[in-house]
Order: C-alpha cells, then structure tokens, then sequence
C-alpha cells in the first residue's frame, strides 16, 4: 500500500513538471523574472532615494530661511583690514572715589 502511495506521488510530480514546462515555465523564465524584478525594485528605491533628499533639502531652506552659505576662502579674510566695532556701551573708568576731584588753584 505505501508502495502505491510513493508511485502515485512521483508520477503526479512527473504530470506537474511536464505541466510546468508546457505553460511556458522553465528555470531561464524565472531567471529572467527575478532579474527583471530586482531591476525594477533598484529603480524604484533609487527614485524614492532622490525623492526624499529632494525632500529634506526643501525642508532645510524652509527651516533655515535661506539657502546655504557658500564657503569663503580664507585667504580673503587676509587681505581685509581688521576692523574695531564696539557692541557695548563705554563704561567709566574705575578710579578712587574717596579723593575729591583736583581743580586748578589760582595764585
């Protein structure tokens, strides 16, 4: 009885691959499917990819309020005179506040 049971299954395996075959199917195929999917699949995580950076650029100018300072040269920065710009009021300078102030006497 187990001896019927194996030979139905392989000939039933046999009928499926000449099936299999027959429609069209055959190892070449699926190659050719896998490798056209995972073309696909590249090509579209690869626009997704420049899609989200586009994104976040977009995102970034909006956020910062302008586009990116481009880098200036050093060398520039050389060539210029240094410059003196007070940003805080003057303060009075400290000095004994016990003595009176000196006038100028008169002979």
């Amino acid at each position: 009885m187990e001896l019927m049971t194996l030979l139905i299954a392989i000939l039933a395996l046999v009928i499926a691959i000449l099936a299999f075959q027959r429609t069209g199917g055959g190892m070449r195929d699926l190659r050719r499917q896998i490798e056209e999917l995972t073309e696909k699949s590249e090509h579209a995580t690869k626009g997704a990819r420049d899609m989200t950076a586009d994104a976040l650029s977009r995102l970034e100018t909006f956020i910062r309020g302008q586009q990116k300072p481009s880098p200036i040269p050093q060398e520039s920065l050389k060539d210029t005179p240094p410059t003196t710009v007070q940003t805080s009021p003057p303060q009075e300078q400290e000095g004994p506040k016990d003595d009176p102030p000196i006038t100028e006497s008169k002979p």
